[in-house]
């Protein structure tokens, strides 16, 4: 009887796991790991698909079986380890010493976070595996967010005269050049906490700080600690992002239609604003917009602020882009800001008759929402864990999502700018081929001077110039 691979994957079933695959003498040849057995199995039924490798290994296989485990994170895991106890044939890339990213903090003075990939060995204090690059950057954005631990090599920190673009940006406490006394080390303390998955208590004393920021009227301080624990809980043991039952689990036409019937409106397009500056600078604004079929990409907008008197004023800067968003009859129903009252005024008095619906953050965010109608009544009762209340905090999010990005991306164009134009001689062309070639500035700055000499266009007085700039030696 000639057995199809799809028969032997037809009951395959649309969860995590791993997967192993044998031939007929039984031996193990590859084993895999899948967010969804059923869907990562079918991609082997066309093998004109397949790296050549797995053609090969693929034409082998008489029997296939799975473990189904609890997360995507948890199929990683075992993956590994049935890869380095059976060995199977196939595994090339992860029998010949390359693994899924890690992450360790290396055992100095100023300890280092540091991504590689290679033998546990090779490093202490390492924590991982990682699934993605992506989920182990973003853990390591939250590690600099809280704790302002740098991940620059020796060679820089000792030569630097000055602190970097990561401590202006208040992710490194910047131990090249400023005493750092016991504050690094709880630093560091606090890091093994969080990467270890022990954040809870963590959070909690974040809390309480804020709380007492808060008391103290000190919302400057209080917003940097809000920061953080939203960080942080955005972040799991691992690094992964837990992902929070936002558009994909939401009833849109339900819920849009129970807020028709709420607000007395009937509602085709909601446009949902919100800002972002630091201290005043690259002052932003966006809109995303939904309706009964959940967000409407189409409609997304940026805004760069065009009075600059406003810049920092998140008041004024709101006036600013409701207005230029209603001016020319925008097809909006209703309009979602966040923030409280002062916020819903503007952006009543500016929203050109369209009704404005307020959603305000309270003291903690995702916690103590509340809501202001578009007749100006505030309303608190509306349950925390009901469907309505979780849509308007998703689109919220997404929104906030939305600008942030938008600001992060015309800061780093910025600052990606102001660096290379301190160094004479380094204009358009050779900056547009450094970033071509490094991909980013920390990357450039972090080169050593081979790797410069390398960049093509560049030159080698350029690479020196460049290499003594950031490392402040003379060549």
């Amino acid at each position: 009887m000639n057995i199809q691979f799809s028969d032997l994957i037809e009951n395959a079933p649309s969860a995590p796991g791993v997967y192993k695959m044998f031939d007929a003498a039984d031996n193990l040849l590859y084993v895999g790991k899948a967010k969804n057995l059923s869907n990562r199995l079918k991609q082997y039924i066309d093998t004109s698909k397949l790296e050549l490798h797995k053609q090969v290994m693929r034409a082998l296989v008489t029997r296939v079986e799975w473990e189904i485990v609890p997360t995507e994170s948890d199929a990683l895991v075992r993956e590994q380890e049935l890869i380095k106890t059976q060995k199977p044939k196939y595994n090339i890339m992860l029998t010949d010493g390359k693994m899924y990213p890690m992450l360790a903090l290396t055992n100095s003075e100023y300890p280092r976070l540091l991504k590689f990939r290679g033998k546990i060995s090779q490093r202490r204090d390492v924590y991982g595996p990682y699934p993605s690059v992506s989920a182990l950057n973003e853990t390591i954005k939250t590690i600099q967010k809280v704790c302002g631990l740098r991940t620059c090599t020796d060679t820089f920190m000792r030569n630097r005269a000055r602190p970097c673009l990561l401590h202006q940006i208040g992710r490194c406490t910047a131990p090249c050049c400023i005493p750092q006394t016991k504050k690094y080390a709880e630093s560091v303390r606090i890091a093994r906490k969080i990467l270890t998955g022990d954040s809870t208590p963590i959070i909690t004393d974040l809390n309480a700080q804020m709380k007492q920021f808060s008391a103290k009227l000190d919302f400057e301080s209080a917003a940097i600690i809000r920061d953080k624990i939203a960080a942080l809980t955005h972040t799991s043991n691992r690094g992964i992002r837990t992902k929070p039952a936002h558009s994909a689990n939401l009833d849109w036409d339900k819920n849009v239609s129970e807020l028709e019937h709420w607000l007395g409106l009937k509602i085709n397009t909601v446009g949902v604003f919100d800002n972002s500056h630091l201290f005043g600078k690259q002052p932003v604004g966006a809109m995303i917009t939904f309706g009964h079929n959940g967000f409407e990409k189409s409609g997304y907008r940026h805004f760069k602020l065009r009075d600059k008197s406003r810049a920092g004023n998140d008041i004024a800067m709101m006036s600013e882009f409701v207005h230029r968003a209603t001016e020319r009859g925008s097809k909006l129903d209703l309009i979602i800001v966040d923030g409280g009252r002062a916020q819903w005024n503007i952006a009543n008095r500016a929203a050109n008759g369209i009704p404005v619906f307020g959603v305000t953050k309270g003291v903690v965010r995702d916690g103590d929402e509340h809501f202001i109608l578009p007749d100006g009544t505030e309303y608190h009762d509306l349950p925390k864990d009901s469907p309505l209340f979780l849509m308007l905090r998703t689109v919220r999010d997404e929104a906030h999502r939305f600008v942030i990005t938008y600001h992060r991306n015309i800061r780093a164009k910025q600052m990606t700018a102001s660096v290379l134009d301190e160094i004479d001689g380094i204009g358009p062309t050779r900056k547009r081929a450094l970033l071509q070639h490094f991909g980013n500035v920390r990357a450039i700055m972090d080169a050593d001077l081979a790797a410069l000499k390398h960049v093509p266009g560049l030159g080698k007085y350029a690479a020196e110039k460049i290499y003594a700039h950031f490392h402040s030696e003379v060549i």
